[in-house]
């Protein structure tokens, strides 16, 4: 993959999931993971991102972070004390855990940018054009998490924008109610590809039900399209909105639908927060009886 940036907005103020995020940051919340040293266990699901991306070849990370966020910046800063501790007590699975997490965060280049104020999504992505310069990036979510057998659907997204030379690719999933999602319509021009030509933020009354996944590639034009989206849905600057400059300027914007077995996890709200407790504890402790866990 030679996109080598990523920017990972974890700037929200997670206010569905109060009180639990007054003091902790949405993205810090725990899912259920497989670890080669201790098994099955739980992960800040901002770790599990981190790791994921790692894994699939990227090392240099902006992670956009707002007010109150402190603890995101402590938890990626390594303390070889801590896990000097947990051998001191005999409890090397966990220590090895914790130092395979820090040889991550060593060998990566990892900045962090402000968002002075909660404007966006669009926004936060904005705040990172410094980091970005000229280069083609890859935006990720700070609070969704896929899994996919060798992280096939990060390679997926790179094929589908290397092959039709576009300036804007992302994952798109059919749900049953995306009117709290971003929804493309477009055409179908590959078996599994769309060429988009239209994208609404939230829909009171969704075009279709493919809705859009945080995971993005992106030429940095999109840079210049947020410059000049106005506030939408929310009153925020909404990367939906963006990409739609792009489509509107006649640039080629593509949709990779996820595949079968490939699954979304997403803590923005109780409901989700559930659901993805349950996937990724299904998942991973299925994978781990049957004696072949594969790493997320």
């Amino acid at each position: 993959m030679k996109v080598n940036k990523v920017v990972i907005p974890a700037a929200g103020l997670g206010t569905r999931l109060l009180p639990a995020t007054k003091e902790q940051p949405k993205e810090m919340l725990p899912i259920f993971a497989y670890d080669r040293h201790v098994g099955l266990c739980v992960k800040p699901l901002l770790q599990m991102v981190f790791e994921q991306l790692f894994d699939a070849g990227f090392r240099e990370f902006c992670f956009v972070i707002g007010r109150g966020k402190r603890a995101i910046e402590d938890h990626f800063t390594p303390d070889y004390d801590y896990v000097h501790e947990l051998e001191r007590r005999g409890k090397e699975p966990l220590a090895n855990s914790l130092r395979s997490f820090y040889e991550r965060v060593e060998k990566s280049i990892i900045i962090w940018v402000n968002q002075p104020s909660p404007r966006g999504f669009g926004d936060a992505v904005l705040q990172a054009r410094p980091f970005v310069g000229d280069d083609e990036f890859l935006v990720h979510a700070g609070d969704t998490y896929i899994i996919s057998d060798g992280n096939r659907h990060l390679f997926d997204l790179a094929r589908v924008y290397d092959r039709f030379d576009s300036d804007a690719t992302f994952l798109v999933l059919e749900v049953e109610d995306p009117r709290q999602y971003g929804v493309i319509e477009g055409r179908l021009i590959d078996e599994s590809v769309y060429l988009v030509d239209r994208l609404v933020e939230k829909p009171e009354v969704p075009p279709t039900n493919l809705a859009i996944m945080p995971v993005y590639l992106f030429n940095p034009i999109i840079f210049k399209a947020i410059e000049v989206t106005p506030p939408g849905k929310g009153g925020e600057i909404q990367l939906t909105d963006g990409i739609q400059k792009v489509v509107d300027w006649g640039l080629k914007v593509h949709a990779v639908p996820l595949k079968e077995g490939q699954l979304r996890l997403d803590i923005g709200s109780p409901k989700t927060y559930w659901e993805a407790l349950t996937l990724s504890y299904n998942y991973f402790s299925k994978h781990i009886k049957g004696g072949h866990a594969t790493k997320p």
